[in-house]
């Protein structure tokens, strides 16, 4: 445990990644401040030195996770040409279901002052399912250009699909259910079938 008074170094990191590991191991209700501090193996008061409350806390790991899955889709486009199309949509859509997708969306779910926060934030201008979606369609469309994706496929409707699915099977899934990321897997092949 750090003791106190001494920085902790990538205190967000740290205290996110041990919510990810609360939520995923006792579900939604197991998260406190004091459970993520434990896990984290940090002083007591070191999540409420750093947000106002958990409800802030729950907002920003999400948004801090949908920001790092935006930044995936959109590094798409520096893949233009490269590896599968399939394999490259993979890396993206299966991101949304890392680091305990389904159980944090979940807990976004258990805490309406947390969810409106983060609806607010993505209303105005937060990376989120949408940058995403746009990323996704303008890299099908460029690999449509280079034949790589088949001219009959719509790469705003299958970027919708991938999205929209991605957001329902977090939204339906939680600890002890099965997998989703098989179910995306085999999307992602039918839907670039065309």
């Amino acid at each position: 445990m750090s003791p106190r008074g001494v920085a902790t170094p990538d205190v967000r990191e740290r205290l996110f990644a041990a919510a990810e590991r609360v939520v995923e191991q006792g579900g939604p209700g197991a998260l406190t401040s004091r459970s993520v501090t434990t896990e984290a193996g940090c002083a007591k008061g070191l999540l409420h030195a750093h947000f106002a409350g958990l409800d802030e806390f729950v907002a920003e790991l999400c948004l801090d996770r949908f920001a790092r899955t935006a930044a995936k889709a959109r590094a798409l486009s520096g893949l233009v040409g490269q590896g599968t199309v399939a394999r490259n949509l993979d890396t993206v859509v299966l991101a949304l279901f890392d680091s305990g997708g389904p159980a944090l969306s979940g807990l976004a779910l258990t805490r309406p002052a947390a969810t409106r926060r983060i609806r607010e934030a993505l209303e105005g201008g937060a990376p989120g399912f949408t940058a995403i979606q746009e990323a996704v369609t303008a890299y099908l469309a460029d690999e449509r250009e280079l034949g790589r994706v088949a001219a009959t496929v719509d790469p705003h409707t299958v970027a919708l699909a991938l999205v929209g699915t991605a957001h329902h099977l977090l939204m339906t899934s939680w600890p002890g259910t099965p997998d989703p990321r098989p179910a995306m897997t085999r999307l992602v092949a039918t839907l670039l079938k065309g």
